[in-house]
């Protein structure tokens, strides 16, 4: 479906803003167009809190059950709504997964890990709901962009997490991160110290301190023009993975900043850089 020119202008205009602020995304999520997908579940619970909510979106046609995609939104763990990301669920849900969209509690809320748990808790509803949404449990991957890609690459490389919330961490077959933070000791802003400050081993929050060969392959990506989340991040973390001998697919992306790596899933401003169609690849190989 073509963009109307006055609305294209728009979506354009709005994207370059959204890094100032994180409202225009509610803008950008209600006004551009969005692929094909059923939204199968809104509002789910998968805890007792407010925030422990997600929707689910279906892939409209295709083989099932789906391979099973949770994704993560970024937001520095102190921002950010499931809703405002439809059109990320939809991305992937049009691409053949049962696509999961989930809150999770955030600062002042919780600090870490709570949002790690909130995570695990959220595949744990997956893993549990899947085969009746046409998914299989058994083939599931997990997605984030920033923040997000912190929280999924984590779940995914430190199973005590999942463990604790009753899932098989070997259920993961892949993960994908984009412009995420790994390794970000010392810490230098002043949220992320309130966020992971007062934890008893701080090495022990990077997601870097718990590759091993039997980690899951690897999807990570960063915008070349990334001064938000240094690219050094995904550089870092797929070097030691390749030399714990796990597959990796790694994607620095010219003219992107941190911003326009997740806008760049949208069906608007996918020209940008063909992140949603090399990810999505790369996690059905894995997935399959």
């Amino acid at each position: 479906m073509s963009v109307p020119i006055s609305k294209r202008s728009a979506l354009a205009a709005l994207s370059g803003t959204v890094a100032a602020a994180c409202s225009p995304l509610s803008l950008f999520a209600t006004l551009s167009p969005k692929d094909p997908a059923s939204q199968v579940a809104r509002g789910a619970a998968y805890g007792a809190g407010e925030r422990q909510r997600l929707d689910v979106y279906a892939p409209r046609k295709g083989s099932q059950p789906a391979p099973v995609a949770v994704f993560f939104y970024g937001g520095s763990w102190d921002s950010g709504r499931r809703q405002d990301y439809n059109w990320a669920g939809r991305a992937l849900a049009s691409r053949g997964f049962l696509t999961i969209v989930a809150d999770y509690r955030l600062y002042p809320e919780v600090r870490y890990p709570g949002f790690l748990e909130d995570g695990a808790q959220a595949v744990a509803w997956a893993n549990q709901n899947a085969r009746r949404l046409g998914g299989d449990p058994g083939r599931t991957v997990l997605v984030g962009h920033s923040a997000g890609a912190y929280n999924a690459v984590m779940l995914a490389l430190n199973g005590r997490y999942l463990q604790a919330a009753g899932v098989d961490p070997k259920s993961v077959k892949a993960m994908a991160g984009l412009s995420g933070p790994y390794d970000f000791l010392p810490i230098a802003s002043d949220i992320t110290r309130r966020i992971f400050g007062a934890a008893d081993d701080l090495p022990s929050t990077q997601p870097l301190a718990f590759v091993r060969p039997d980690s899951p392959p690897a999807f990570l990506a960063t915008g070349a023009a990334d001064d938000m989340v240094w690219p050094k991040n995904t550089i870092a973390l797929a070097r030691k993975l390749r030399d714990a001998g796990v597959p990796v697919e790694e994607r620095h992306y010219d003219g992107v900043d941190h911003v326009n790596m997740v806008l760049a899933l949208s069906r608007p401003l996918r020209g940008r850089a063909p992140v949603l169609d090399e990810m999505t690849k790369f996690l059905r190989r894995y997935a399959s």
